[in-house]
């Protein structure tokens, strides 16, 4: 008897391939179905809804982005500002070897979704909301621990991180336009150097 819990597996990680590499409105339950090689059944036995399934999709994803890049760059072995460079670095990375294998750059799989679905789906945009919030916070941490150690010139940490948060998406978006992951290359870098200050 096939274990329900690899099941469940394979349909979360067939929504998550086919929904990155293409969109939420374009990606059908027959098709995540299809490619997770399950009945409609099953599907709907662990989902009860494609809204459901996307929700539980984005917690996969922030924990899978959170192990291959926030807990790989926000160590405490590393400065403050090392710490921002070092997540740049490993995001271009994720993104190349994403592009080797598919041919496309797919930018940030919240990013895409948020443009995609929030003004339409009040659910998702909150989870989205949620998780951008969890990255800001990391930011933000990391940047009031440089301002506390006297690395930055006490800058306005929580502005400076949304607005890290908001060129990095932004670049993301720019280098999957352009099919290009040299824009990550050449502009992510910058990202670490981005200051605001108290008015």
């Amino acid at each position: 008897m096939e274990n329900t819990c690899d099941t469940r597996q394979r349909i979360l990680d067939s929504a998550r391939d086919l929904i990155y590499a293409n969109s939420y409105a374009e990606v059908g339950v027959a098709a995540i179905c299809d490619h997770a090689g399950v009945k409609k059944g099953s599907f709907y036995h662990f989902f009860p809804s494609k809204q459901e399934l996307v929700l539980a999709m984005l917690d996969a994803f922030y924990l899978d982005m959170k192990e291959r890049l926030g807990d790989k760059a926000f160590i405490d072995e590393l400065p403050p500002l090392a710490r921002l460079e070092r997540f740049t670095q490993l995001a271009y990375e994720f993104q190349l070897q994403l592009h080797q294998t598919t041919g496309m750059v797919l930018g940030c799989p919240f990013g895409n979704l948020a443009n995609e679905v929030s003004t339409h789906d009040e659910v998702i945009r909150a989870r989205l909301e949620q998780i951008f919030k969890k990255f800001h916070t990391l930011i933000r941490n990391t940047l009031e621990e440089a301002n506390d150690s006297g690395t930055l010139n006490h800058i306005n940490a929580d502005a400076t991180a949304q607005a890290m948060l908001a060129y990095f998406e932004g670049v993301m978006l720019m280098a999957k336009n352009q099919n290009n992951t040299d824009v990550i290359k050449q502009l992510l870098p910058a990202m670490s150097s981005i200051r605001i200050h108290n008015n």
